[in-house]
Order: C-alpha cells, then structure tokens, then sequence
C-alpha cells in the first residue's frame, strides 16, 4: 500500500512538472499517454483474430508515432484528456446504476459488505451516496476543463495533477463521517469494507467479461 501511494504521489508530482513546465519535456507526453495507449493496446490484443490485434497495434504505434512531432509538446492538453476520461467514465460508472429499477452501485457494494441484507435507511443512503459520487467526479471534470481554459496552465495543473486525488481522498472521508450521523444506531461499514467491495466489484466485473 506504501508503495501505490508513493509512486502515486510521484506520478502526480511529475505530471504537475511536465504540464506547467513553459517547454513541456518530452518524457511528459510520453507519461500523459502511455496509460491510456497501453489500456488501449491491451483491448486491441482481446480482438477475436490474432492477426487483426497485431494489425490493430501496428496502426495505434503508427498514428502515435506519426503524430509525435506534435504531441511531444502538448502534454498539458494530453493530461487534461487523459483525466477528463478518467473522471467522465467513474461519473458514467456510478451514474448508470441510478436508471431504471436496479440497485445504484453503492448499494450492491453495500449488500456485500453486509451479507445482502439491507435496512430500509441503507438503501435511501446508499443511493443518495451514488448520486454524490456522480456529481463528485462529473464536477471534478467541469472544474478542470474550465481552469484549463481560462486560467494559466500552472493553476490548472495544480488543482488537476496535486489537488483532484486528495479531494477524492476527502471524498471517501467525508461520506464515512455523514454515514456515522445519517445511519447512526446502524450496523456501519468502515473504509477498509469499503474498499474491499469495491475490489470484489471490480473483479466479478472482470471476470464476466468476453
């Protein structure tokens, strides 16, 4: 855990670095692209024909390196649109559990925290928690979108690369403390269940999956 966090610190600190740097270096494109060009490159090698995925990643090093020239000073721009995807799908993540009859996404964590028993008041809070988290990440997104278009890229990189991951740290602290009042006198989980349902989400995911 020490480790995720320090290289997470690391990361952030050299994202901020490249991004508000007046002659953004090289290695911070190559740092902004490369998560999302290795997701990428990992769907494309799931592709049904082997020869389709070799093809497939050919032509995404190609573009890549074609448009390198360009990219190679615009890592600022490839941070915000790397983040920006980020934030928009967890806000979509959360979001999408809310329509339709089926349980918010809070909720079916919560099941499992709880052995799939829940109290009427856990339901309503659990709910009320997956729309807070939907607008935490979609405004998140707003934020950072307009900082960076109407502010110096140094501000921006501020809030996006040093100050967005403690907020969502923030985040996780202060629903814990709203569950402490709001569902008082109830059998609570702590964050350490939470972040284990959260991980047993994301696997059974995973597993499901073509």
């Amino acid at each position: 855990m020490l480790v995720v966090a320090l290289v997470a610190v690391v990361w952030a600190l050299a994202s901020h670095h490249a991004s508000s740097s007046e002659t953004p270096p090289a290695w911070g494109a190559v740092l902004a692209l490369a998560p999302a060009s290795m997701a990428l490159a990992l769907a494309l090698w799931r592709l049904p024909q082997r020869w389709m995925a070799v093809g497939a990643i050919a032509l995404q090093a190609g573009l890549l390196l074609g448009a390198w020239p360009w990219l190679r000073t615009q890592a600022a721009l490839l941070f915000l649109l790397e983040q920006l995807g980020v934030y928009l799908l967890l806000a979509l993540f959360f979001g999408r559990t809310l329509r339709g009859p089926g349980e918010s996404l809070v909720t079916q964590m919560a099941r499992r925290v709880h052995g799939g028993v829940l109290s009427p008041a856990q339901l309503r809070y659990t709910r009320k928690v997956t729309v807070a988290w939907t607008l935490f990440f979609a405004g998140v997104a707003l934020v950072s979108l307009l900082l960076f278009l109407l502010v110096p890229v140094a501000i921006w990189s501020t809030f996006a690369n040093l100050l967005a991951g403690p907020l969502i740290g923030l985040m996780f602290i202060a629903e814990f403390l709203c569950r402490r009042i709001v569902l008082a006198g109830e059998d609570q989980a702590t964050i350490a269940d939470a972040i284990r349902a959260w991980k047993t989400h994301n696997a059974r995911n995973a597993h499901k999956a073509p």
